[in-house]
């Protein structure tokens, strides 16, 4: 899906660590192991988390392809410590036979002929995205160069649903960081925060939906000309890759299939020198390319599949009905969701800007953008 900026990530839940090499990162582009730490921080936060997150505490090292604070234009490499490897590597547990619905459990140990689904899963379990917020640390260090600024934040959770904002996104999200569960609004962050005391004495868990806004952007990026160019369609396979996210709108998206026309256009006017728009409830983009209104994302995502409840399954190994086998598990990872949506978006979006300005240094990559924006006579970002 990525095309100019590519990563790949390696590792296991329970393994020695996490392994994420980038590759396609321009020259000269100012990246710190400090900044990237602080997205680490932030997804291993929220309300709800498990006993997991009082064990980690993540922190990219970058091995490769960082000289002196700057981007080589060589392949980056990182590694993220387990710590809770030390608690494991000299144990030998049991197989794990009985599948857990909601997981891929079954389905991988089916695929690849596993005895024991423990093999699944130790990669799929939602351990791994920590890779991706250390790799899009990178991205959004590209971003920023190119004044594109990102952020997220939950809209509704558990059936909890914050009211829509109406203030500047810079103020927005700082105000969602300094909620437990990210949600701006203080009175529903406590509604929320009930909500999740409420299904743990319940022994359950929950889901909700996140927002994430890219604003800055500059129109054109995308295409229209090939369906796997499209933007939208690339930030909604990059959003349905995340453990649990089972749905993705950009901007009205499925309210928009209860209006009519007229109710869910943006309609296009002249002002600061240049067309605007009225509205935003395309999301920022129009035939997958971005018109220079803020990309707007939305994911829901479902209630963590592992609860203290038992749930019916199978024994594979017997082929008797049994209850799953519990593993530790969070009561609710949306605040944490909201980052990883951030990460896999600002990796899209940077990859989408490689794509349309090019540059092997940052330099270039931002000279060639500013060139595009006077020829189109776009000289301000909004």
């Amino acid at each position: 899906m990525l095309r100019f900026l590519r990563f790949l990530t390696a590792g296991e839940s329970h393994g020695p660590g996490l392994t994420i090499v980038v590759e396609g990162m321009p020259a000269a582009v100012p990246v710190s192991e400090d900044q990237i730490a602080m997205d680490l921080r932030r997804r291993q936060g929220g309300y709800g988390r498990g006993g997991r997150m009082l064990i980690e505490q993540d922190y990219a090292y970058i091995t490769s392809g960082v000289t002196q604070g700057r981007t080589t234009g060589s392949p980056i490499a990182m590694t993220i410590e387990n710590k809770d490897y030390a608690n494991w590597k000299d144990k030998s547990p049991p197989p794990i036979t009985v599948p857990r619905p909601g997981h891929v459990d079954l389905a991988g140990a089916l695929k690849y002929q596993h005895d024991d689904m423990r093999l699944v899963l130790e990669r799929s379990s939602a351990r791994e995205t920590t890779a991706r917020v250390a790799a899009a640390g990178l991205a959004k260090s590209l971003l920023g160069e190119l004044d594109v600024k990102i952020g997220g934040h939950v809209v509704a959770l558990g059936g909890v649903e914050a009211p829509v904002p109406d203030l500047p996104w810079g103020e927005l999200f700082g105000r969602a960081e300094e909620s437990e569960v990210r949600c701006y609004d203080p009175e529903t962050t406590q509604r929320m925060i009930a909500r999740i005391d409420e299904a743990k004495a319940g022994r359950d868990t929950l889901g909700g939906v996140v927002e994430v806004v890219a604003w800055g952007l500059a129109p054109g990026v995308g295409s229209f000309v090939h369906w796997d160019r499209k933007l939208d369609g690339r930030l909604a396979g990059a959003v349905m890759s995340i453990n649990a996210i089972k749905g993705v709108e950009i901007g009205h998206g499925f309210a928009s299939a209860a209006r009519s026309g007229t109710q869910v256009q943006d309609a296009i006017r002249w002002g600061e020198g240049r067309p605007i728009r009225a509205t935003n409830r395309a999301g920022g983009t129009e035939g997958g390319v971005t018109n220079g209104e803020p990309i707007v994302v939305r994911a829901a995502m479902k209630p963590i599949s592992t609860t203290l409840t038992p749930q019916p399954s199978v024994d594979m190994r017997t082929g008797e009905e049994t209850v799953m086998e519990y593993q530790r598990s969070d009561i609710c990872a949306v605040p944490a969701a909201a980052v990883v949506v951030e990460a896999m978006v600002a990796l899209v979006l940077a990859d989408g800007y490689l794509e349309k300005f090019g540059g092997d240094n940052i330099r270039e990559t931002r000279s060639n953008m500013e060139q595009y924006l006077s020829s189109i006579g776009w000289s301000a970002l909004v």
